[in-house]
């Protein structure tokens, strides 16, 4: 009788742990499944794989498109809801605000991927490709984050932005997308301080060359618009770049990309800075650029800090 009492103590205690268990990620899953996410620029390249791996992991993802082939094809999608935004279009943004509130589930997080790119030469690209430039990748995050932030400080929740490595190191015929992904950096770089009061958490993702459309689509428009002329005092440059672009969907798959939006949503100490490149040289190639450009605003300035100095701040950094 003792030993089958025993067994029987066991048996239940067994049951009841894996019932606990079985609770707790129920409930678990539960609530991760009610955190929505809107992701802008989602049919393709890194917006479309955030999208898979989001939805995957359990979250309602807001699919944001433009065009209607595109929404049915992220409707199919388990989790998926796909929402019609063009970032260019305040009435779009307004109406994706009414159409995500009138669900219900409120709004955790948000990340401002639709991006395009222009390249070509400063000095004779047509300013309004450079409004174009800035209209989608500053302006459109620009308007969206208005849009979204009070359903945002709801839910105490986050808010990410595509930038680049571009947006720390500039190159030639780059300079237009650079520009933008800049001025990407000092948006987030503010919105961070000024959004902590609400318990928003704010970060930027910086991708290096990984595969997208977004070259192809470049190229398309350098050759319909032919703002980059044949007749350019950078015609070689331009025949070069032309032929890069059409290999840029042939890089590596940006799951990288994909699983630093997963960690910046999900852990409970997201980092500020995501740099994601698909190789060492690119990430060291911007470490040093940032290196760079320290040295050179220390260089020959009234309050120049010496070598040791210089040591001493990067160790109190580095232990911060």
């Amino acid at each position: 009788m003792k030993a089958f009492r025993t067994t029987l103590l066991l048996t239940i205690t067994l049951v009841s742990s894996l019932l606990f268990t079985q609770l707790s990620f129920a409930a678990h899953h539960a609530e991760k499944s009610e955190k929505a996410i809107l992701i802008t620029g989602a049919t393709s390249g890194l917006g479309l794989k955030m999208t898979e791996t989001l939805s995957k992991a359990g979250y309602i993802v807001y699919a944001g498109a433009r065009k209607e082939a595109d929404m049915k094809r992220l409707e199919a999608m388990e989790n998926v809801e796909a929402i019609k935004i063009d970032v260019t279009i305040q009435s779009q943004i307004d109406a994706a605000v009414k159409t995500i509130e009138a669900k219900g589930r409120g709004l955790y997080g948000l990340i401002n991927n639709a991006g395009v790119a222009v390249f070509g030469p400063i000095a004779e690209v047509d300013v309004s490709e450079l409004e174009y430039q800035m209209d989608v990748n500053v302006y459109g995050p620009y308007r969206v984050t208005q849009a979204f932030v009070p359903m945002i400080k709801k839910s105490k929740g986050r808010i990410a932005t595509t930038g680049s490595i571009a947006g720390i190191r500039a190159s030639n015929f780059f300079g237009h997308y650079a520009m933008s992904k800049h001025a990407v950096e000092a948006f987030t770089e503010a919105l961070q301080t000024e959004l902590a009061r609400y318990d928003i958490t704010v970060g930027v993702i910086e991708p290096g060359n990984y595969a997208s459309q977004i070259g192809n689509t470049a190229r398309k428009r350098i050759l319909d618009k032919e703002y980059w002329s044949e007749k350019s005092d950078y015609a070689q440059e331009r025949e070069g770049l032309l032929a890069s672009l059409t290999q840029v969907d042939k890089g590596k798959d940006p799951q990288d990309v994909a699983d630093a939006a997963l960690h910046f949503m999900s852990t409970e100490k997201p980092k500020f800075r995501y740099m994601v490149t698909p190789n060492e040289a690119q990430a060291h190639a911007i470490i040093r650029a940032m290196l760079t450009k320290t040295v050179q605003l220390n260089q020959d300035q009234d309050y120049t800090l010496d070598k040791q100095a210089l040591i001493k701040m990067l160790e109190e950094e580095l232990a911060n």
